[in-house]
């Protein structure tokens, strides 16, 4: 690679996670070390790319773009020009090339200049933060997540992903206190990713009302299941039910700053099955984190309440159906997950129901529906001149998975979304799992 590699541009994605995959490369390096078959990461276009090799792991570069604009570090594109004169402008280039960092540097560990300010925290030493990283490697290869990665029929091959490979390191870095005990649930959705053809629960198969061969994120060992939980089981519900007047209001904010002048149209269909369907969601949070730029302001109160649970999913908000319109019959084939919609704005006479698996229900302003998208589900709005509204709020299973479970899932999930968009993935909804 060329020192001057950062003058490149590097996308808004791949700034974004570049230090996460950093360390990933490097930790890649260690875990195919000891495979059969050596791996090489290079850094292709916009995305990290496995190939076989019988040489030593290298990271390399290419088919990366000039830009005009401002690359990695800082920088800007392409560096001065050749025809730039003026000592000013001389000095300023060099202090940036000694105050910005480089990235070659970086990822080759190489030394710094010196600087005359005092160096906060321990000297890097490569060679020991090596033995660490091997040890590392060594220890997550032999727990039960390393064990489910090498239980993948495509584990060793050229066809192994990249991603999961990397993830018994990863987890382990980032929860070094869990035990294989805690991890076993964890290390079952690892499997089930992996290898398709692993049999379900009976419990799911044996199950008519829930699509078995839809289910695309899978954790065993959940327990006993149901469509419909009662509310009264989560706090959640009691917040969203004793704040539907505040909750109301700020929907109805929200609608007001898009139909001011220059106002923003912030609903959307997340495929085509809803747009047909005449379902539009007002989206605050998209695959479980907050939207750059939208103004939660106009929406403290229900933005809180939500965030009080692991929020989950493409999408949560605020969902609108036509009258006499519906969501077809479909599964959403995640285990993971639960499903709460609270009553906004509902048709007179309860005119808007659900169905999940065997069971109906009716929405009612203010009442919280919790239910399981594995089972096969279906919404209409009876109404021949009434919308309804509802709040919609999917998150992670907190009446079944524990925190730790939780929280690695969604270490997964977010690292997922990252690896996906760095591939160029623009929609990274469904496809996360």
């Amino acid at each position: 690679l060329s020192r001057r590699w950062e003058r490149y541009s590097i996308n808004k994605y791949q700034r974004s996670i570049y230090n996460a995959y950093a360390t990933m490369c490097r930790l890649s390096v260690l875990l195919w070390s000891a495979a059969a078959a050596v791996s090489v990461l290079s850094l292709s276009g916009s995305s990290f790319v496995l190939t076989s090799s019988s040489s030593p792991p290298t990271l390399k570069a290419c088919h990366l773009q000039l830009a005009a604009g401002g690359g990695f570090g800082g920088s800007s594109g392409g560096g001065a020009s050749k025809k730039q004169t003026g000592k000013k402008k001389r000095k300023k280039a060099s202090a940036s090339r000694k105050t910005k960092g480089n990235l070659l540097q970086t990822l080759n560990d190489e030394p710094r200049e010196s600087s005359s300010k005092k160096p906060r925290g321990s000297t890097y030493n490569k060679s020991e933060q090596d033995v660490l990283l091997q040890q590392l490697a060594t220890t997550a290869s032999k727990s039960v997540l390393g064990r489910a990665v090498e239980s993948s029929p495509m584990h060793g091959t050229s066809e192994a992903d990249p991603f999961w490979e990397l993830m018994p390191s990863l987890i382990t870095s980032k929860f070094p206190s869990a035990t294989d005990a805690q991890l076993e649930r964890v290390a079952g959705v690892i499997r089930h990713t992996l290898d398709r053809n692993l049999p379900l629960e009976d419990s799911i198969v044996d199950d008519e009302w829930r699509p078995h061969e839809e289910m695309h994120a899978y954790m065993p060992g959940l327990g006993p299941v149901m469509p419909f939980h009662d509310p009264k089981e989560l706090e959640l519900c009691r917040q969203l039910s004793d704040n539907i007047d505040v909750i109301e209001r700020e929907y109805e904010a929200l609608i007001e700053d898009m139909n001011r002048p220059g106002g923003k149209d912030r609903f959307q269909s997340v495929t085509s099955m809803n747009y047909e369907a005449g379902w539009r969601t007002l989206v605050l949070f998209y695959n479980g984190h907050r939207i750059e730029g939208f103004p939660y302001h106009l929406c403290p109160v229900t933005t809180e309440i939500m965030e009080s649970v692991p929020i989950a999913g493409r999408i949560a908000g605020f969902n609108r159906q036509q009258p006499r319109t519906g969501i077809p019959l479909h599964s959403d084939g995640n285990n993971m997950w639960l499903t709460c919609q609270m009553g906004i704005k509902v048709p007179a006479n309860n005119a808007a129901y659900i169905r999940v698996g065997p069971e109906t229900r009716r929405w009612s302003r203010g009442e919280c529906l919790l239910y399981d998208t594995t089972y096969e589900h279906e919404t209409f709005n009876e109404s021949e001149t009434e919308e309804r509204v509802v709040l919609h709020i999917d998150f992670f299973n907190k009446l079944r998975m524990t925190q730790l479970e939780i929280a690695i899932m969604q270490y997964i999930y977010g690292l997922r979304e990252e690896f996906m968009k760095a591939e160029g993935v623009a929609k990274v909804g469904a496809q996360i799992l």
